[in-house]
């Protein structure tokens, strides 16, 4: 075993999947699992069983998670509405530097100025900067208020890919194979760091390859309950994402399976950066944190990809390792992506800004009174939804608010497949619920400035084409040919607003 490095402060290993349903972990008994690294990970540390997203989508829960503030607080309303140049980040906080780090994808190092700075280094994906994304997800994200009703996506499928090999996701393993050599090249004097390794898997399409796929007990794969009545939101999601037709229950179950064998490439991955802390002796002095910016539908509700507030999507992993962390500890808090950005600075021993939403989940991991609140609150104002939706979950109570639509109200320790809405039955529970939420924020408010901004980003990408530059791009954005009907939707829209 190699000596001991970065000993004179300790290491943080932030590692962050992309669509990840934080409940399909084998120590959390979803039974069909395969996450032996997640659940030795567990083993000597705390994993929070009721983690959530603050926003079920790539760029405006990383925009949260990355600046410690809910995503209207930061305007993140969509994927390319993400955080502006020069915006706090927890990288920025632990670099002392105002462009501490530069935003991008790929590998990026924020060298230290002082001795008790990190250096940050990120191997992957960031995805929360303001302007990214495709043209489809732009226009799709903007123009959601029309309620367009036709689907944006093709048919989701399951592809088993040949030949066969464990390494699918060729990008995503670089970036794991980047992190490795960094912490293999390090010297005892180098200064502490945080290393940022950050996957696309195990996000759609559902590629996978024989080696995960036999991982997969396929008696043990579940086939969700079919809802024919969805609630009008989500049945104008199920529409626009595809998944609104019919399924046979074969093509339902192997689409899951294949899920669930993405899940165990990523514990590969994972399996692979504790090999190498292990090996080189950083591990007893280092913090790992593993999560995901958000869950996976996997064909529950009739959707795939996440945008929805439901469990599948919006319960995310999160597993806190390292020097005083409890071991085999598995936490019924209610926690959220937010509390990541305090918990990075407790970590390294920085203050925390006044103004950041979450706070730090170190006492709970260290079996110390929590400060955690007794609440989550998410939210949501992007493609594949017609309005905003805003969840409040305190207790066993989740209630989700859709502006111009009934709510619902589940009991999810109950019902945790989130089939029985209770709201027209409990009013009461509705009401004490909502009063929450609105003594949060006024979310009617945050519907029509997110609104407003979608309105002003799709007139003024609009104005900048012709004609047939924007009925070509309609056409790309929607499946099927672009025609008047669609433009009188479009232009009794914006005359509303």
């Amino acid at each position: 075993m190699l000596p001991p490095k970065g000993s004179q402060g300790p290491n943080i290993v932030l590692f962050m999947t992309d669509s990840m349903d934080g409940r399909v972990m084998s120590h959390l008994d979803h039974l069909a699992a395969y996450t032996p690294n997640m659940d030795r990970l567990a083993a000597r540390g705390t994993s929070f069983r009721n983690a959530y997203c603050n926003s079920p989508q790539c760029g405006p829960s990383r925009a949260s998670f990355w600046s410690g503030q809910y995503a209207h607080r930061v305007d993140a309303w969509n994927n390319p509405r993400g955080l502006r140049s020069g915006a706090r980040t927890f990288a920025t906080q632990l670099t002392n530097t105002s462009d501490g780090f530069a935003s991008g994808y790929g590998t990026r190092a924020s060298m230290p100025d002082c001795a008790d700075d990190y250096g940050v280094h990120v191997f992957g994906k960031t995805d929360y900067e303001f302007g990214g994304h495709s043209l489809k997800a732009r226009v799709a994200a903007w123009m959601r208020s029309a309620d367009i009703k036709r689907p944006h996506n093709p048919r989701p499928e399951a592809v088993t890919v040949d030949p066969d090999t464990a390494r699918v996701h060729v990008g995503d393993w670089t970036q794991v194979d980047a992190a490795v050599a960094f912490l293999r090249d390090r010297s005892e004097d180098d200064p502490p760091f945080l290393i940022y390794p950050s996957t696309n898997v195990p996000h759609p399409p559902f590629r996978t390859t024989a080696t995960y796929l036999d991982l997969i007990d396929t008696k043990k794969v579940s086939l969700p309950p079919y809802e024919a009545a969805l609630h009008p939101v989500m049945d104008y999601m199920s529409v626009t994402k595809n998944t609104h037709g019919e399924f046979s229950d074969e093509e339902i179950l192997t689409i899951r399976q294949h899920y669930f064998a993405m899940v165990a490439e990523t514990d590969a991955m994972l399996g692979e950066l504790l090999d190498t802390l292990e090996a080189t002796g950083q591990l007893d002095n280092t913090y790992v944190i593993f999560s995901s910016d958000h869950g996976e539908m996997n064909m529950e509700h009739r959707q795939t990809l996440k945008n929805a507030l439901y469990e599948a999507s919006v319960r995310v992993p999160l597993i806190v390792s390292g020097p005083g962390i409890r071991h085999g500890v598995i936490s019924g808090d209610l926690v959220s992506l937010i509390d990541v950005f305090p918990t990075l600075l407790e970590m390294a021993g920085k203050p925390v800004p006044d103004d950041v939403d979450g706070v730090s989940l170190l006492p709970i991991c260290r079996g110390e009174a929590s400060r955690s609140a007794s609440y989550v609150f998410a939210e949501y104002h992007s493609n594949f939804a017609n309005t905003g939706i805003a969840m409040w979950r305190e207790g066993p109570w989740k209630y989700v608010r859709y502006v111009g639509y009934g709510p619902q109200l589940f009991n999810v320790e109950d019902d945790p497949e989130e089939l029985v809405n209770l709201a027209d039955v409990l009013p009461a529970q509705v009401q004490l619920m909502d009063a929450r939420l609105e003594g949060l924020v006024d979310f009617d408010d945050v519907d029509r400035q997110a609104k407003a901004a979608d309105r002003q980003d799709f007139v003024e990408w609009r104005l900048g084409l012709t004609a047939d530059e924007y009925r070509t791009a309609m056409t790309d954005v929607h499946r099927g040919v672009w025609d008047a009907d669609d433009d009188a939707c479009i232009e009794a829209w914006l005359d509303a607003g």
